[in-house]
């Protein structure tokens, strides 16, 4: 039994997942979102804009991928998109985090859970690039439904947006062009500032 002790280790473990608290507010502004809500909207999102992601990404893959991305923040915590001093430590801490979280599990699905995390982090496969495209639209989604909060919060600017996702347009230029849209009017609403000097069109 010691397998399975170990697998309900780490499910017990995750279930902290739920506790970590994100700078992104749910659609009706009621609140933020956390990491396990978060992981959830990505999975479901992964099937349903499928025909947007690269043909050769293996689906399945990609719904645990974003299942399991962000189960470092248990440790590590969540490091807002736009925190420049907070991402100077985050691959650290979060190497710290995965080598302690996934090392709960069996070995052979410790080392699976780890290497697909580091794939997602590595942002090279057809996989990991259609997992990021969902990491950074779903967030996007969220401030355009709750009328910019996030981004009105903390002061973000167009150019920090563009920068962030500068490479969504090589895994789907129809999610780009609506990516873009959405940017856009929250400019014209104030809720994003513009500032364009050095990003991407």
């Amino acid at each position: 039994m010691e397998r399975m002790d170990k697998q309900l280790a780490f499910l017990m473990e995750i279930d902290k997942v739920k506790n970590i608290f994100r700078q992104t507010w749910l659609a009706d502004g009621n609140r933020k979102e956390n990491d396990a809500e978060h992981s959830w909207h990505l999975a479901v999102a992964a099937v349903l804009l499928k025909e947007y992601a690269p043909q050769e990404a293996d689906l399945l893959k990609v719904i645990l991928m974003v299942l399991i991305h962000d189960l470092v923040e248990i440790d590590a915590g969540d490091t807002y998109a736009y925190d420049a001093k907070g991402a100077e430590t985050k691959r650290v801490r979060e190497e710290k985090a995965a080598d302690r979280i996934f090392g709960i599990l069996p070995e052979d699905q410790g080392r699976y859970f780890r290497e697909l995390w580091e794939e997602f982090e590595s942002y090279e496969s057809a996989e990991a690039k259609y997992a990021h495209l969902l990491d950074n639209f779903q967030p996007l989604l969220l401030n355009h439904e709750s009328g910019g909060l996030s981004w009105r919060e903390h002061d973000v600017k167009k150019s920090q947006i563009y920068k962030r996702n500068e490479r969504i347009k090589e895994t789907s230029a129809q999610v780009w062009e609506r990516m873009r849209e959405i940017i856009d009017e929250h400019i014209r609403l104030g809720d994003v500032k513009e500032d364009m000097s050095d990003c991407m069109e």
